[in-house]
């Protein structure tokens, strides 16, 4: 069964009309009502005149008040029912005037533009939540969209780069062969390759993590961190390391979690001094029981502003120390890092050393 488009649909009478009607109705059927009780309780007054004793009057029989009380019973409740559709109106019109204004910013976002904010006044009620919910969804799809892109502009550049590369190299040696190395030029086509199949497989791995259920299970921290600790040696001339771990359950995926705790940890080599850096790993319980992973590293000092956005694809910071002795990373590392997290419901926090360096934590919720 398909859906009819907007355009399509039956026409029909709108909310506050409805809202009216509906006022005006039920103030009719009570009015109604009233009078048909008080018409039923004349039943039991007798149909015939009484004569008043001490007055020299008579009381009205039943047919003299139902000759009065019908007419002023119908003009009763043709009132209500003109107050009802009147006051109705109006009060339909202050109950809705909430959605008018939210409707407004549905058709600007419809539009493309997402910077508008209903921000209503008022008591916190169903259509004040309401509007603050679509306010929150606003400013989310705000960030989401400049985060693509940026995101989009930033993969742009960075996989036109070896591209470029690949091109300047070919054109040199096409314009010299007499001169050309062709043992160094297979090297410098080889590497800009690798670098760019790293380059894709990240963004590949990012979009999935992005829009992939996690099948989880329970999980200790510190067995993942010391799988990933068992690699060390194989990084090269990689810093000193300090590795203490205490057990911090979570309930995740090893198989993501182990490459958190790589990504993190070959971060830290990449980003550290050329001599004498050292880096530290750790896992624990914080304060509030939350398992938490924080691995540090020593470096160049960092500007808190640039640390800030380093989640963020292929955003590098200048100040940090490559070793020269390890291959340049995609940019995407620790943007994987934060997609990993947030896929756990956890928190990546990066914050700038003191003394140069970084330290990333990794807070995961209780369980």
């Amino acid at each position: 069964m398909t859906t009819p488009a907007v355009g399509q649909r039956r026409a029909g009478l709108s909310v506050r009309l409805r809202l009216t009607l509906s006022y005006a109705g039920f103030l009719v059927l009570a009015g109604a009502a009233l009078f048909a009780a008080l018409l039923l309780v004349l039943r039991y007054v007798p149909d015939e005149n009484l004569m008043v004793q001490d007055g020299g009057g008579f009381a009205p029989s039943r047919s003299d008040l139902l000759d009065v009380a019908v007419p002023l019973s119908v003009a009763a409740v043709g009132f209500l029912a003109l107050v009802g559709l009147v006051g109705g109106w109006i009060l339909a019109g202050r109950m809705l005037r909430p959605l008018d204004r939210i409707s407004e910013a549905a058709a600007l976002a419809a539009d493309g533009s997402l910077a508008h904010r209903i921000v209503l006044e008022g008591p916190d009620d169903e259509l004040r939540r309401l509007a603050d919910t679509f306010d929150m969804m606003l400013a989310r799809l705000e960030r989401s969209f400049e985060e693509q892109r940026r995101f989009t502009a930033n993969a742009s550049h960075e996989l036109r780069t070896p591209n470029t590369v690949v091109k300047a190299l070919l054109e040199v040696a096409q314009a010299d062969p007499a001169g050309r190395d062709v043992d160094r030029l297979l090297s410098r086509l080889h590497e800009t390759n690798e670098r760019s199949i790293v380059m894709v497989e990240s963004l590949l791995q990012l979009a999935r993590l992005d829009h992939e259920s996690l099948r989880t299970e329970p999980v200790d921290l510190a067995d993942v961190v010391r799988e990933a600790v068992r690699a060390w040696p194989e990084l090269g001339a990689a810093p000193e390391l300090v590795v203490t771990l205490d057990d911090a359950p979570v309930h995740g995926n090893r198989v993501l979690l182990g490459q958190l705790a790589g990504n993190l940890l070959g971060n830290a080599v990449r980003h550290n001094l050329a001599a004498g850096g050292q880096a530290w790993v750790g896992t624990r319980l914080d304060d509030r029981r939350r398992p938490t992973l924080v691995v540090e590293n020593t470096g160049a000092p960092l500007d808190p502003a640039v640390v800030a956005t380093l989640a963020e694809p292929f955003v590098r910071a200048d100040a940090r120390t490559r070793r020269p002795d390890r291959a340049g990373g995609s940019g995407l590392g620790l943007s994987i890092v934060a997609s990993i997290a947030r896929a756990h419901h956890a928190e990546l926090t990066l914050r700038a050393r003191r003394d140069g360096g970084l330290v990333a934590t990794v807070t995961f919720p209780p369980t």
